[in-house]
């Protein structure tokens, strides 16, 4: 931890001597601030700018803080690249087999966000030395345990046993003090939930500077926090859901009421896919809750762009021959779009049959607004028609040729939205955190977990009528006269059982959250990854040879191990996660 400790001294320097005069852009210093005007409510922005800049410039593409790179052990997508030695940890993660404690992307990632981490607690440090009677002051020490619930959440969904930093005044010693078993894994989830309530009571339903949390985005990260928490596993030597608690998902219903999203104009967009555009008119739109804010022409050199969807960017013919061509959907993702003839999803048996265009099976049409498909255009730009050689393959068809759309913008947009830096794409696209779709099913499953499932299946169907529009009004309703393609979105209809209906919520959120870094863990939260990832890996090898081999082990491959790194350097405080690492 004393990397940690010295991250936040240097951001003391910087802090004290510097202040930024825009929001979320990093500015060349005007002004030097002593340390009595840093508490002044008229400058306090000019340090929390330093917490709210982390979460673009501390990432990295191999460390996203959108955990892309870690929904490759999903069923959803491949890892991608060139070969197996382009980020060969992650083709190791991916296949559940010879992961290693010091495997470099697991240390990066740790110390990226505790990195991002130091910045919020100095700010919130600073934040409790000023005037507490103040509204500005106590709202934005607000927004700093948001931003903080934010760290830990994702440290904690990727590694469960985590050291938290939440205690004031932290010196060098309280640090290297620091134990990753000081909370039960129920208690680390209440340390989350705790900084989100405190933030919740505070944040008002509107911000007039993007970016900044509203109420509404504290409560849909408090139900998906107690969405987690609710799955309750066990503490010492497994990973086993061992029971679900009502309490919890109580909670989950509280924070998904529709009336509180309603006040402050959320719902859904009329097409899905305007939730991943760069266009002025669609970022942080009515579907939007929270999102991480990117900017190009913003003053700055390069802009505040989002570097970390670099990797993702594929091959594109005559546009830039070099993509690096990682997170590939998978087959399986692909064919769990097609519909039966109520149009509906086919919940067992949809990996029985590939999806090809041009065939008479139907899908839903969320397929081509999350994967490109070949016979259909790249970022539905017809310039770009995706094809099945090599030109659109950095591996030649070793991964597929599937690629990702909800990370990407039309290459048309160069000028005005990506920036090419050493062959590599780089957008100002924003990334949603949390989003209102999401709020629906989450409220969804918690009832259905609740045994009101009546209420439940009108939630998912609400999510359905939004795919269903997307037919007559979205940018693929032209596909099926132009590429052959044919629609079919139903709804559900008639009683269902609580299994029944959670085995529908599951794959609702599979299709509408897909290629968002969030299928692998809620199959971990569902106790289902083992069973789940196994099957898939039995079938997908038979299309695709290189998942040969690939096991999921119980127990051991729901978390990454901790850094071999950071157990070296914890003074023996902390203790590894189970499964023999």
């Amino acid at each position: 931890m004393k990397t940690i400790y010295r991250t936040i001294c240097a951001i003391c320097v910087i802090c004290g001597l510097t202040a930024c005069s825009d929001f979320l852009e990093e500015q060349v210093p005007q002004a030097t601030l002593t340390q009595d005007e840093v508490k002044n409510p008229e400058y306090i922005d000019n340090v929390l700018i330093s917490a709210y800049a982390g979460l673009v410039s501390i990432e990295d593409m191999n460390a996203s803080f959108s955990l892309w790179n870690y929904d490759t052990r999903s069923d959803d997508a491949y890892v991608g690249g060139s070969d197996f030695s382009d980020g060969e940890p992650f083709h190791r993660l991916e296949k559940g087999v010879g992961i290693l404690t010091t495997d470099w992307p697991f240390s990066s990632i740790w110390t990226r966000f505790y990195n991002y981490l130091s910045r919020v607690s100095l700010s919130l440090d600073i934040l409790a030395s000023a005037n507490q009677e103040n509204a500005t002051i106590q709202q934005r020490t607000a927004e700093m345990k948001f931003l903080r619930a934010y760290g830990h959440f994702q440290l904690k969904r990727l590694f469960k046993k985590i050291p938290f930093v939440n205690k004031p005044n932290m010196q060098e010693e309280d640090y290297n003090n620091l134990s990753n078993t000081e909370y039960t894994n129920d208690e680390g989830w209440q340390q989350i939930i705790n900084d989100l309530e405190d933030a919740y009571a505070v944040l008002p339903e509107t911000q007039t500077e993007k970016g900044r949390p509203t109420k509404a985005a504290c409560a849909a990260f408090l139900a998906k926090v107690y969405l987690y928490k609710a799955y309750h596993q066990d503490d010492a030597n497994t990973n086993q859901v061992t029971s679900i608690s009502d309490t919890d998902l109580q909670k989950v219903i509280e924070y998904t009421n529709p009336a509180l999203y309603a006040r402050a104009g959320y719902g859904l967009e009329p097409d899905m896919h305007n939730n991943f555009r760069p266009e002025e008119q669609y970022e942080n739109g009515k579907e939007s809750l929270w999102a991480i804010q990117y900017s190009k022409n913003d003053g700055t050199v390069y802009g505040n762009l989002n570097f970390s969807y670099r990797l993702i960017v594929p091959c594109i013919p005559k546009v830039h021959d070099s993509g690096c061509d990682f997170y590939k959907p998978s087959h399986n993702l692909v064919s769990a779009y097609r519909t039966n003839s109520d149009g509906l999803p086919i919940l067992d048996t949809f990996a029985d049959e590939e999806y090809t265009v041009g065939s008479a099976q139907t899908v839903d049409p969320r397929l081509f607004v999350t994967v490109g498909v070949p016979g259909t255009p790249y970022m539905f730009n017809p310039s770009f028609m995706i094809n099945e050689t090599n030109a659109w393959s950095r591996s030649g068809g070793t991964f597929g040729y599937f690629v990702s759309l909800k990370q990407n913008v039309d290459p048309a947009l160069t000028d005005s939205y990506l920036y090419l830096c050493d062959s590599q794409w780089a957008s100002s696209m924003n990334r949603i955190v949390l989003r209102y779709a999401d709020v629906l099913l989450m409220r969804a499953e918690a009832q259905a977990q609740l045994g009101q499932t009546s209420e439940a299946i009108a939630l998912v169907n609400q999510v359905r009528e939004r795919a269903a529009a997307m037919i007559t009004n979205s940018v693929v309703s032209s596909y099926p006269n132009k590429y052959n393609v044919h629609f079919a979105v139903g709804k559900y209809s008639g009683s269902y059982s609580k299994d029944e209906a959670m085995k529908i919520i599951k794959m609702e959120r599979r299709l509408e959250l897909a290629m968002e870094s969030e299928r692998f863990f809620d199959l971990v939260r569902w106790g289902d990854a083992a069973t789940v990832l196994n099957k898939y890996y039995s079938t997908e090898s038979e299309k695709m040879n290189f998942l040969s081999g690939s096991q999921f082990t119980a127990n051991k491959n729901e978390y990454l191990p901790i850094p071999f790194e950071q157990m070296a350097a914890s003074n023996g405080h902390y203790t590894q996660n189970c499964g023999q690492w």
